[in-house]
């Protein structure tokens, strides 16, 4: 979809210049900008919210028009890699980090209420506003940023279909089998999309579903104690913690916080109708997805607890020879399918998906591995798909073109799999599953480059209008951001120094990459900075934001909500 003369008049006449609004240069850099984007995948498909009780603090209706987006973005929470955290974190320090867990969601509800409030705002999501903001340079390479870590997203839901094939099928689907069936099985449920928007979202909520059942499950028959469970979540600290724990509870917020995520939640609001014309519309819009992206990060939350518990209880502080105890004196199917998976040593247990499930069917019986790979199945499912949308509205974003799913599915998904297939044909299930903390190290990697354009652009005036953070958000965003790369920037390099080797030519990359690293967050930092009220940033302060011809914002229209706000909001604008 082209835009059309109006689109650009809509666009210049809600611009902002610090030389003035009506000046020709100003009106000249306004026409230069960039055409406005397309809007491919929720022109037909947006789903209408019900009008009246405007007069009602709260109301189920319109919550439920509301929902769906953020149990959609919620599933980022649930991925295989996430899983994986969670298992390894029981593991090394039992319930001693679940307080990490929980304050990593809470961090990760701030940054996801930013990202849709941006959609919800401006009616463009942020890879949308990026492909107008940013220089062509800054904007392709921020653009592979997000590739590489939605392809490392891909490449752990690959991973983690395989293994659960295998397991669900006694090892007679080998793991370069489950690798090729992944590719089919995205295909089939991209027939879900044609049958709306709701019923996709339906969708998903039963595989969220699926996972809760199987993994509540999993934590009543092992029936961790609720005392130790609530001390966990609620008391922070990590006493007796080794350098290993220490490491976990870093990997927590990487595994947790997915860059991707934000782009595709900011995506996700634009498929409900919303009058941007008015004021009243937006709040409420706002208003009601914070409570449902609440409530659906509650529920990732609990299964999450859910699978960090069952293995605080089953492994924490065991060894491989207790485990291999345990398996041989089982004696059920299980313990024959794979035998000396567990060596006899004294070394503490490594446990990641594949090893979980197995201890799972030693423990409690077959039908606990069995149950365990159903949710390990529906995680990589349903993770896939949201790498799919990701992918699609990313792509969309910032180069600013349609491409049919299949096409964006078929080379996102070609890029994933052949890694993951010459390692599951050449290697053995224990390389497959290590890959998944590389992974997930890379994926922190990418994390600025989804945090600080959200914050920038969420704090810009000429985006977001009064809706803008304010000043307690944009000091809380600001640490936010500075304490989660720090984090991630501390797991990758301790990563690093323990996995590559120690020769020249790997340590010159590493540096060579270190610079352009520090040097591009230190590009987007300067953008930040100058929406903050920094000198020399003024670039910035030219944001304007593309609305439909036929509309304006509601604060540059004076009939609407509050008498004369629009013509404030215009002076301040103009000011």
């Amino acid at each position: 979809m082209t835009s059309s003369a109006g689109d650009s008049a809509a666009a210049v006449s809600n611009g902002s210049d610090r030389s003035g609004s009506g000046s020709p240069s100003s009106l000249k850099k306004r026409m230069d900008l960039p055409p406005a984007p397309i809007d491919t995948y929720f022109t037909d498909n947006r789903v209408e919210v019900p009008p009246g009780d405007e007069e009602k603090l709260f109301s189920f209706r319109k919550l439920w028009a509301f929902t769906g987006p953020g149990f959609l973005m919620s599933i980022a929470y649930l991925d295989p890699g996430n899983i994986e955290s969670d298992l390894q974190s029981g593991t090394v320090a039992g319930y001693r980090l679940l307080w990490m867990l929980l304050s990593a969601t809470i961090l990760g509800l701030l940054t996801q209420r930013l990202a849709a409030r941006l959609g919800v705002v401006s009616g463009m999501h942020l890879a949308e506003v990026c492909y107008r903001q940013y220089h062509p340079v800054p904007r392709i390479l921020l653009w592979i940023m997000v590739e590489i870590a939605i392809v490392g997203s891909d490449m752990q839901e690959v991973i983690g279909t395989s293994i659960a094939l295998y397991l669900l099928s006694d090892k007679k689907i080998p793991l370069w089998g489950g690798v090729l069936i992944t590719i089919a099985d995205t295909f089939t449920f991209l027939l879900v999309d044609k049958y709306g928007m709701r019923k996709l979202e339906a969708f998903f909520g039963f595989l969220i579903t699926v996972m809760a059942l199987m993994f509540g499950y999993e934590y009543v028959v092992a029936a961790p104690p609720q005392a130790d469970v609530v001390r966990g979540l609620f008391v922070p600290g990590c006493a007796g913690c080794d350098s290993r724990s220490l490491l976990q509870a870093v990997g927590i917020i990487g595994a947790v916080i997915m860059p991707h995520n934000l782009y595709l939640h900011s995506a996700l609001v634009k498929s409900r109708s919303v009058d941007r014309t008015r004021r009243s519309r937006i709040r409420e819009a706002n208003y009601y997805f914070f409570i449902e992206s609440c409530v659906a990060l509650l529920v990732s939350f609990i299964i999450n607890v859910f699978v960090v518990a069952v293995f605080a209880k089953g492994l924490s502080g065991k060894t491989n020879s207790d485990v291999n105890q345990t398996c041989e004196s089982a004696g059920n199917a299980v313990s024959s399918l794979y035998p000396g998976l567990f060596p006899n040593d004294t070394n503490l247990v490594e446990a990641d998906l594949f090893k979980g499930g197995v201890f799972l069917g030693c423990q409690f019986g077959a039908v606990c591995l069995y149950i365990w790979a159903i949710g390990i199945l529906a995680a990589g499912q349903s993770s896939t798909m949201t790498g799919t949308y990701s992918g699609q509205f990313v792509m969309e974003g910032f180069l600013n073109l349609t491409w049919p799913k299949w096409k964006r599915v078929l080379v996102t998904r070609t890029i994933a799999i052949l890694p993951t297939f010459f390692i599951a044909v050449y290697k053995d299930i224990t390389d497959l599953t290590g890959m998944n903390d590389l992974l997930n190290a890379l994926m922190s990697l990418q994390l600025p480059f989804a945090l600080l354009p959200t914050l920038t652009f969420t704090s810009s005036e000429q985006v977001m209008g009064e809706f803008r953070n304010g000043p307690v958000m944009k000091v809380l965003a600001s640490i936010l951001s500075v304490v989660v790369v720090g984090i991630n920037v501390y797991f990758v390099v301790d990563y690093v120094k323990s996995t590559l080797p120690a020769v020249w030519w790997v340590d010159l990359l590493l540096a060579l990459y270190g610079l352009f690293y520090i040097g591009f967050i230190g590009y987007l930092t300067a953008l930040l900075y100058g929406v903050f009220g920094g000198p020399g940033f003024d670039r910035i302060r030219t944001l304007v934001v593309y609305n439909d011809s036929s509309k304006r914002h509601d604060w540059d229209d004076p009939e609407v909500d509050e008498p004369g706000g629009g013509e404030r909001a215009r002076s301040q604008q103009l000011a």
